[in-house]
């Protein structure tokens, strides 16, 4: 789950991290009194929606005077940013955040994650703040300062004094470097988070170290235990159908392509993509009903992946060990029935009572193509959607 800046600096404040003034607001008169709060020579207005490249995109906007932040509020609230990070369509911009425009002397880059291949929390901190990490980490790695933490041990106060001097920090800098680690560790740590970062912690005229962005992350899987934090999803920044999906326990990522797939189990999902592809065709969505999923789910997964426009054909590609095929037949009939399903669907069933689960569709009546192999499904769904779709 992913938190806006201003939800993710509420828990630096929450950890002991000192932050300059600000407030997030979703109104022109909201940001006059805020303005009145923050005495400055200057602000930072901040579009607040889940993605980066905001300042690229016009999502930032630094200004002088009353009338200039009025002003970028007002162009600010209400619309779409498109950033390299939205798709086309952008994200809605619903709040913004205002605060002191500071006197930066340097930016780094600074942030925490879990790297799957050594099982390891690391932190990944750079001289080349406000600048694309990926494109500093490709052209000047030597610049990209990696710190693996021992679970066991945890953070330690030596490691931070050697980042810093690494990274040819001034040793006026140390303390505050050190603390802000441990923090953000605790941080990492107690709240689950799947990463967070923070780009460009400034240097500012002043000599300190100043959280300028905040991006954090929550792990979906531990949010039963946050409850406070669950209840700040923001569920307009998130794909209407990946939304939907979530309330029926549902995994569904929405893709470019026109050929919509149901299949039980992320391995399995991945491989018919694969199969799509490599006979000419792009999947529409990745979505994995689970291994012990119902009729009901299934007719739930239907209304979803033919919610869109874009799809032209269906393939149902169903294991059926934990869960019987009948059952999933069942499913796809009434479904079908009740949608009313207009483009072709393919459908191969494997496992527990698949013969039965076949006989069903055949004997349903539904313009529908059963097979038993992967390959031919995959290959059946390509030549339909191209069909349907009058490319062939």
């Amino acid at each position: 789950m992913k938190l806006h800046e201003y939800q993710a600096k509420a828990l630096f404040e929450s950890f002991g991290i000192d932050l300059p003034k600000h407030g997030v607001v979703s109104s022109v008169n909201e940001a006059r009194s805020v303005m009145a709060e923050i005495p400055a020579d200057g602000w930072v207005v901040k579009a607040q929606v889940h993605a980066g490249a905001r300042g690229k995109a016009g999502g930032i906007r630094v200004v002088n005077d009353g009338a200039e932040l009025e002003r970028a509020a007002n162009d600010l609230l209400g619309s779409q940013l498109v950033t390299n990070q939205t798709g086309p369509l952008g994200l809605p911009v619903n709040q913004v955040l205002i605060e002191p425009a500071l006197k930066i002397e340097q930016e780094l880059y600074l942030s925490l994650l879990l790297d799957r291949k050594i099982e390891r929390v690391v932190f990944i901190l750079s001289t080349e703040g406000g600048m694309d990490i990926e494109e500093v980490a490709e052209k000047q790695p030597e610049k990209i300062y990696r710190l693996i933490i021992d679970p066991v041990v945890g953070l330690q106060s030596w490691q931070c004094r050697q980042v810093g001097f690494d990274l040819g920090l001034p040793t006026s800098l140390m303390t505050g470097l050190a603390k802000l680690m441990h923090s953000l560790y605790r941080l990492y740590s107690e709240k689950d988070a799947s990463l967070i970062e923070i780009n460009p912690l400034a240097v500012s005229d002043k000599g300190e170290l100043v959280p300028l962005d905040a991006k954090v992350e929550i792990d979906d899987n531990a949010l039963y235990r946050h409850h406070d934090i669950a209840e700040q999803r923001d569920g307009e920044q998130e794909d209407e159908k990946e939304r939907a999906a979530r309330v029926h326990d549902l995994n569904y990522i929405s893709l470019d392509g026109d050929i919509a797939c149901m299949v039980n189990g992320a391995g399995l999902a991945m491989a018919t993509m694969d199969l799509i592809k490599l006979h000419g065709g792009e999947p529409a969505n990745f979505l994995d009903v689970g291994g012990g999923t119902t009729a009901e789910k299934v007719a739930e997964a239907f209304k979803l992946i033919v919610s869109g426009d874009q799809v032209n054909a269906i393939l149902i590609n169903i294991f059926g060990g934990i869960v019987r095929c009948d059952l999933i037949a069942e499913g796809i009939i009434s479904a079908i029935k009740e949608v009313g399903i207009t483009i072709p669907v393919v459908v191969r069933l494997q496992g527990t009572n698949a013969e039965q689960a076949r006989m069903m569709l055949d004997q349903s009546g539904l313009d529908l193509v059963a097979t038993e192999a992967l390959t031919n499904a995959a290959q059946q769904a390509v030549a339909l959607a191209k069909q349907h779709n009058g490319d062939a």
